[in-house]
């Protein structure tokens, strides 16, 4: 059963304090302790508001090209099968600045080298800014990223993704005591001097938006991150070797059986071949687990996946994978590159962002290594016939946060070049952020398109780094037009299938006890899948996370829940 669509209107300021959730916690962080941070472990609920007075004025910037693909956004996103010449160029006058800044960027791609020619060029075309990109493993970037921000070491900015939050016991006190409130800079009409900034919107502002104080959250609200993309549509894809697939004579999976049938008759671990690489975060929807915080609304309560009979059929497909050797035996380990293993044909399958699809659709193209080559996406499966569920992504994707004492001076200067970076496609500004250098990292390929070249390959695809610096005013899908086709069809047809989140408009983080008894069961599960413990634990450690925090998390999102839904 799918959790309620159903929205009941939200109730301003005093929202929470009708659902009992307490005076610590209630709405926005918990109150400031004594030293002047703001600190709690009771779990804190932020709705995301967007008639704030913070918020900078909506100003449309109007698409330079339309699209060849009306979707319906953000869940269908636009798309383009041809690219525009000439360029338009979205800010002819950038404004002139001379400062030096340091920002941390997680990263899955190469990193350019410091005098890599790009760096340069787009110094001189964003106004004289001189940034350099600190590019850490995107794996570790996460949990890394708790020591740099308590120890305040992290540049003049950090860039953070969404779930990377997640590894913050409280990410509402990390933001208002690390991070500066920029709400003074870009409240009001802000569409003189970053006008692509003013048309982010106010859905990707207000999900950038933090409070300090839980009793007043409106008045006590700020600005705290440049907002990145604001997400929409299906969050990431389950990808196969459509080329290999075929080889082999075997049908696309439709259902959880099938892939185990495919997996079991495509692997040869004596030969080096395994069906599966990642399956971890892309295996859940397809039992009907639930997104996010985890929790499920079975129409007279929340029950958290954890406990679900569907959650211990999910682990016994992992374990399955483990142990009939159908998995690629360094997955979970460093230095381990899923995307090269399914590159080279050692697996089948693999989960990643969609990235990957034009990425290395274009790689192998450029390179000629494999004419036939072809990644395919799997739709929504389904496992003992029941509806179909594909994860849908959901708010801003991330945030570019600034040190809490850099100066308003600095912080507009940065605020310029993230102007420039929300450039949208169809812009030069655009192809030069995301393609780098024309003769040196990419060329034109024979439908007009960029192409990243052999240096652009080792040098700048998949280098997030002034990529990070701010999301466009909108979405849209591009690349190869055969892939670009594919994955407007794939959206339109996943549809039906997209789970709704069930806190939608809501920030919410649960107790400290709830998630760090979620940490422990966590590593316990990967130790059953994995071999290290036997599947017969699973119902123990279960009865463990609810006593020592399970049910406390329970009692707080359900609060939250009743009085969003009204129930």
């Amino acid at each position: 059963m799918a959790n309620p669509s159903s929205k009941a209107p939200l109730g301003r300021r005093s929202l929470f304090k009708a659902a009992g959730l307490g005076a610590v916690g209630a709405a926005g962080v918990p109150l400031v302790s004594a030293c002047g941070e703001v600190s709690g472990g009771e779990g804190s609920v932020q709705e995301l508001d967007q008639t704030l007075d913070i918020l900078p004025e909506y100003k449309e910037w109007p698409l330079p090209v339309q699209p060849d693909l009306i979707g319906d956004p953000p869940n269908h996103p636009s798309a383009y099968l041809t690219y525009p010449n000439p360029v338009a160029q979205a800010i002819p006058n950038p404004p002139s600045n001379s400062g030096s800044y340091q920002v941390y960027v997680p990263n899955w791609g190469p990193s350019p080298a410091k005098d890599d020619p790009y760096y340069l060029a787009m110094q001189e075309a964003t106004g004289g800014t001189k940034i350099e990109f600190v590019q850490s493993d995107g794996e570790a970037f996460a949990e890394a990223s708790v020591q740099w921000i308590q120890a305040e070491e992290f540049g003049d900015a950090i860039f953070m993704f969404g779930w990377m939050t997640n590894a913050h016991a409280d990410f509402n006190e990390t933001v208002v005591n690390r991070f500066a409130d920029i709400s003074g800079i870009v409240s009001g009409d802000i569409s003189e001097r970053w006008p692509l900034l003013a048309g982010r919107g106010d859905a990707a502002w207000a999900d950038s938006v933090w409070s300090t104080d839980p009793e007043n959250p409106k008045d006590t609200a700020g600005i705290y991150g440049v907002p990145w993309a604001l997400n929409g549509g299906p969050g990431n894809a389950f990808y196969y070797r459509a080329d290999l697939l075929a080889q082999a004579g075997l049908d696309v999976p439709t259902t959880v059986e099938e892939l185990l049938e495919v997996g079991r008759a495509w692997s040869d671990d004596k030969a080096g071949k395994w069906a599966f690489a990642g399956t971890d975060y892309m295996s859940k929807a397809w039992f009907r687990l639930a997104a996010g915080h985890g929790w499920y609304w079975d129409g007279s309560g929340l029950v958290h996946n954890n406990e679900r009979s569907e959650f211990k059929e999910w682990v016994e497909f992992q374990r399955t994978l483990t142990d009939e050797k159908l998995r690629h035996p360094s997955v979970g380990t460093p230095g381990f590159e899923p995307k090269q293993a399914q590159k080279s044909g050692e697996v089948l399958f693999d989960q990643d962002g969609w990235n990957r699809w034009n990425d290395l659709t274009l790689e192998m193209n450029a390179s000629g290594e494999n004419p036939d080559f072809e990644l395919g996406v799997l739709g929504a499966l389904t496992f003992k016939d029941r509806e179909p569920m594909y994860h849908a992504a959901w708010g801003v994707g991330g945030w570019l946060f600034f040190r809490k004492d850099l100066g308003e001076d600095a912080i507009a200067e940065l605020l310029d070049v993230s102007n420039f970076c929300a450039s949208p496609y169809g812009t030069k500004e655009y192809e030069m952020i995301h393609f780098g250098l024309q003769g040196v990292h990419f060329e034109y390929d024979a439908e007009g398109k960029p192409a990243f070249t052999e240096a652009g390959i080792k040098s700048k695809q998949d280098s997030l780094a002034y990529t990070a610096m701010s999301g466009s005013p909108q979405y849209f899908l591009d690349g190869p037009t055969k892939i670009v086709e594919a994955r407007f069809a794939f959206n339109e047809a996943v549809q039906p299938y997209l789970d709704e989140n069930p806190f939608e408009g809501l920030r919410l983080n649960g107790p400290e006890s709830g998630v760090n008894a979620g940490t422990v069961f966590d590593e316990k599960v990967n130790d059953i899948i994995y071999g290290r413990a036997e599947l017969s634990e699973l119902d123990a450690a279960i009865e463990t996370w609810k006593a020592d925090g399970g049910d406390e998390a329970r009692e707080f999102f359900e609060k939250a829940y009743k009085q969003l839904h009204g129930e």
